[in-house]
């Protein structure tokens, strides 16, 4: 047993480091099938006759799809002005959700009998697979939900044995379902890399200085979790937010004024996603439930949300008070 243990991690040293050689290839891998099935739906819309709006859909998932599929082979000009054309079909909305297919309940009664809470384990399954993915391969880190979507979906095919056609109806659906707040990711991410580029956390720490008192931790804690949450709530992304109020509020303020920098930043990071319940700019976590659920008003998960967050908000205040220093 201690050599098999012992063995493991060398095997698993070399492994990551054959990874991390060509960890471009992966992800550009994971890029192109995503984009493909961004096609199929543009090809799915243009056949839908019913859908008023198929044109302004149907070119803006082809769009989406050819810059996943050979986004980094064309100028990157030829790149943004395709993204200000998905702006503009979003902000005339020119993307409506056509006709899908949808399993009569008698057929979703059936099999929700037959697999009962089986169903649960491929969804499971993706998030254990991601965790020990990015545990034991570090190098894949930034595709670790690539590789939980994979073994999920080897694994529906096991236990379902959908069609190849059952499977590209469920994923258009899927989709089409999520609409545009699916892109939303991808674009505040890209907004945060602007703001910490164009010095945004210099601004803030400058504005800060003008109303705070001189070396105050509580109120540097306060501005700091604060930061977090607003800024998230803005940006939609506690990830991209982080870095612009870390430099401009979190290092000058707290870490500066004798604060542990880990336990800091940990509580900094869970504090912006308390803003993250709070916005519809995070997409992903608000928005996509809503679409996903058809629920009558796109914020109804906000509202449930607000005052738990709100709690959490004064409790990181006093943790990060009492504990980082």
């Amino acid at each position: 047993m201690q050599q098999i243990i012992d063995f493991l991690p060398n095997q698993l040293a070399g492994l990551d480091q054959f990874l991390e050689e060509h960890i471009v290839i992966i992800q550009e891998i994971i890029f192109i099938i995503i984009g493909l099935q961004l096609v199929y739906t543009a090809y799915k819309v243009m056949q839908d006759s019913e859908n008023p709006k198929r044109l302004g859909t149907a070119a803006f998932w082809g769009i989406l799809g050819v810059t996943f599929i050979i986004g980094p082979y064309i100028p990157y000009a030829i790149t943004g002005a395709l993204l200000v054309v998905v702006a503009l079909l979003t902000l005339f909305k020119q993307v409506a959700i056509g006709n899908l297919p949808i399993a009569s309940e008698q057929a979703q009664e059936q099999r929700a009998d037959k697999y009962g809470n089986k169903i649960f384990i491929p969804v499971i399954l993706l998030g254990v697979t991601s965790l020990l993915v990015s545990y034991l391969l570090p190098s894949l880190s930034s595709t670790v939900l690539g590789f939980g979507a994979l073994a999920a979906f080897i694994t529906i095919y096991i236990l379902i044995k959908p069609s190849s056609q059952e499977s590209l109806d469920e994923s258009d659906r899927m989709v089409q379902q999520v609409s545009t707040t699916g892109i939303l990711p991808q674009l505040l991410a890209a907004v945060g890399a602007v703001f910490t580029a164009a010095g945004v956390g210099e601004v803030i720490s400058q504005m800060i200085t003008t109303v705070m008192p001189e070396d105050s931790r509580f109120w540097g804690v306060v501005a700091y979790v604060l930061g977090m949450v607003i800024f998230t709530m803005i940006m939609g992304n506690a990830f991209a937010a982080f870095a612009v109020i870390t430099v401009g509020v979190g290092i000058p303020f707290v870490i500066e004024a004798g604060a542990n920098p880990a336990i800091a930043a940990s509580l900094a990071m869970t504090a912006g996603f308390c803003g993250t319940l709070m916005t519809p700019m995070a997409g992903n976590f608000n928005a996509l439930p809503a679409a996903l659920l058809e629920m009558k008003s796109p914020y109804s998960v906000i509202k449930q949300q607000i005052p738990v967050a709100l709690i959490m908000v004064v409790v990181h205040i006093v943790l990060m008070y009492y504990w980082a220093f």
